[in-house]
């Protein structure tokens, strides 16, 4: 059977998607992390429109180094910040903050993270809701997705303490999967994930696993799901 010839708006976006790569590529080097990392989002959402599997999973490892260091960036500051009220966050510094009742939600904390994003500063966003009767933390993160965990009261709160609440968050995330669906319609899932739980190395590379195994079986002919704006409805997981 022949192959198909690519489109010429594919073979368009496709050149784009590598342009912006070359341009993430030596962000990355030049460790300026917050470009490496819009420059690795936006071709992430090009490819993911247009199916192109196989730059979606390229694109995904330097993403996950951005963040990485990004992460580690914002530990190694040691600085920790508790806000009861997103009024608080009047100012901005590399760090952890943990956002918690009467007053602060999973939006509140979305909103921070994003702000932090655009003001090129590395910063842990964790938000927990009212104790629960058990005495353990309901810990939210809220996106096109919302992922829910529950950790111990920690007696001390340490830049690991963070990491470890993110590891928990984007476990979860995964938890929440299901194996034997569709590689494709598990990629649309794990792109909502990723963005609500964008700190966790794994589900990076679960996704790109997911994008391997979509090239492998060829391409769905499906419309793919395009990503969700800030003010959709949440799907809660």
């Amino acid at each position: 059977m022949p192959h198909s010839t690519p489109s010429k708006g594919a073979e368009t976006r496709a050149r784009r998607i590598d342009e912006m790569m070359e341009r993430a590529s030596e962000a990355l080097q030049a460790t300026r992390i917050f470009e490496c990392e819009r420059l690795c989002l936006d071709a992430l959402r090009i490819a993911h429109r247009g199916q192109d599997y196989e730059r979606m999973a390229r694109v995904l490892l330097p993403l996950q180094e951005a963040r990485r260091l990004k992460r580690q960036r914002a530990a190694d500051a040691g600085r920790i910040v508790q806000h009861e009220s997103p009024d608080q966050a009047t100012s901005i510094e590399p760090g952890c903050v943990l956002m918690h009742p009467p007053r602060c939600v999973g939006a509140d904390g979305r909103a921070l993270r994003e702000r932090a994003d655009k003001e090129e500063t590395p910063l842990i966003v964790v938000v927990r809701e009212p104790e629960t009767s058990e005495g353990l933390w309901p810990i939210v993160a809220v996106g096109p997705a919302t992922v829910r965990i529950r950790v111990e009261p920690p007696e001390e709160l340490t830049p690991d303490w963070f990491l470890d609440v993110l590891e928990g968050l984007g476990d979860a995330a995964i938890e929440s999967l299901n194996p034997e669906a569709p590689a494709s319609t598990r990629i649309n899932q794990l792109m909502d994930r990723l963005t609500t739980a964008p700190d966790h190395e794994l589900l990076h590379q679960v996704l790109e696993s997911a994008c391997r195994e979509a090239i492998r079986v060829g391409p769905d002919r499906r419309h793919p799901k395009p990503p969700l704006d800030d003010d959709e409805e949440d799907d809660e997981i």
